[in-house]
């Protein structure tokens, strides 16, 4: 073999991507902004799958806050997804030396 990955290296890194990928989906990350006022619950595949928000944090006459501490909780959220991602990804094609995966 010309020094390439296998095909069984290549089928086994497609199982483990599979397998890791679905794992992502399936776990839940919380983002949180104004000291857990607004949560936003994200999948592992960054799909935002709830918003909780403390009545508290509702004021009708300061509508830009609640918009403000909802993006950060989202951008909270979605920073933890990539980070989880980059690591469960990471792990398996760092290691397997194919050029472009790792």
């Amino acid at each position: 073999m010309g020094g390439g990955a296998s095909p069984n290296a290549l089928a086994q890194a497609q199982e483990m991507l599979a397998k890791a990928q679905a794992e992502l989906a399936a776990t839940n990350i919380e983002g949180s902004a104004g000291g857990g006022a607004v949560r936003v619950i994200m999948s592992g595949e960054q799909k935002i799958t709830g918003i909780t928000l403390s009545p508290d944090v509702v004021d009708p006459d300061d509508v830009e806050m609640l918009q403000d501490l909802i993006m950060a909780a989202i951008t909270d959220a979605s920073e933890k997804a990539s980070e989880m991602q980059s690591k469960s990804f990471g792990a398996i094609t760092g290691g397997l030396g194919i050029p472009g995966l790792g």
